[in-house]
């Protein structure tokens, strides 16, 4: 009989290596679940057709949480749901005035766009070869088709942007950070936990039978609806200030998750 679980993960200093890579030991282990009859599933910031690639390495079937929740789509690629930002907040957000260090970026349903090319974010996405589209056109426009608009810069500098943001429009929109230097905006109510809320529905499935894995601030939601939720030993200090009840386990470039989940389901 199928194990009656749902196990799902972030990315980016979670599941990922510091090589931004999955280890061998984790593509074993989600394999192996998968054939246990654990129901699996991703959750990352990141674009649905990166994460996809991801899921293609891992050799496993799994639902697909992507841009923070804005996205769901089930483990043969259709679209579950997909909550866009209102055009006219499109053109607020990305018509903010930002010091030249600062990356606007936006997702769309099929593409990944940024105002100018930048070297640091690409390590990011070498492992899958999913890659940005530069337009420095994106700017100050009312656009219907953006899940997620991304600000990529040193923390002093987002601060200040997340702090104008909050003042004009904080009550229609949700912010979080994915890394400290990754500011990043959706619908309002459009977090990772949402999502992981209406996959769980969709699966017939409760929270009790949900163990989870992050790392970060846009993590928390998720962690939050998972009774089952961890988080990385290496995670952001104020993931450990807002859940801290939650169990921390190892260290995602040592294979955290796939040693916890050898443990949990008794594969070693």
């Amino acid at each position: 009989m199928a194990i009656q679980q749902l196990v799902v993960s972030d990315l980016d200093n979670t599941l990922l290596n510091r090589s931004h890579q999955l280890d061998p030991l984790t593509i074993t282990t989600f394999q192996q679940l998968e054939q246990l009859g654990v129901t699996l599933a991703i959750a990352s910031g990141r674009h649905f057709l990166d994460i996809q690639r991801v899921r293609a390495q891992l050799g496993v079937s799994a639902s697909i949480i992507s841009s923070n929740g804005a996205c769901l789509h089930d483990p043969d690629d259709r679209l579950v749901f997909e909550h866009v930002l209102d055009p006219s907040l499109v053109a607020q957000l990305t018509g903010i005035k930002r010091p030249d260090s600062v990356r606007l970026n936006l997702y769309t349903p099929d593409q990944w766009l940024i105002d100018r090319g930048d070297a640091r974010i690409e390590a990011f996405h070498h492992s899958t070869g999913f890659k940005y589209q530069i337009d420095p056109s994106i700017a100050g426009h009312a656009r219907s088709d953006v899940c997620k608009v991304l600000y990529l810069g040193p923390a002093e500098q987002l601060a200040d942007i997340e702090a104008l943001i909050r003042a004009r429009m904080g009550k229609q929109v949700h912010l979080t950070y994915a890394l400290p230097n990754s500011l990043e905006v959706m619908a309002l109510n459009v977090n990772k936990g949402r999502a992981l809320e209406q996959l769980l529905e969709r699966l017939g499935m409760t929270s009790a039978q949900c163990t989870a894995f992050g790392d970060n601030l846009n993590d928390i939601e998720m962690l939050e609806v998972a009774e089952g939720g961890c988080i990385m030993e290496n995670a952001n200090p104020l993931l450990f200030e807002a859940l801290p009840g939650r169990e921390v386990i190892g260290h995602h470039d040592q294979a955290g998750v796939a040693k916890k989940l050898r443990a949990l389901f008794e594969l070693d």
